[in-house]
């Protein structure tokens, strides 16, 4: 299985720069970068500090995906 997000997608939809949203979370740029390619598993306190500025349950942001073979 696979970590997914939509980071991406609510950080946009927002209108936030990804230096904006790292700012808000305490993290760098290259963190959302990498969080949003998929090359960055969160910590538990990231992702929940993640989904109270988005304001959303962690699993509407965070959610498991099969992996193919």
């Amino acid at each position: 299985m696979k970590l997914t997000n939509r980071v991406k997608s609510l950080r946009s939809s927002n209108g936030w720069t990804q230096e904006q949203f790292a700012q808000m979370i305490g993290v760098t740029r290259q963190t959302i970068i990498s969080l949003e390619k998929g090359s960055y598993t969160p910590s538990l306190l990231l992702a929940m500090q993640i989904a109270r500025v988005f304001e959303r349950p962690v699993e509407s942001i965070f959610y498991l995906e099969e992996e193919s073979e």
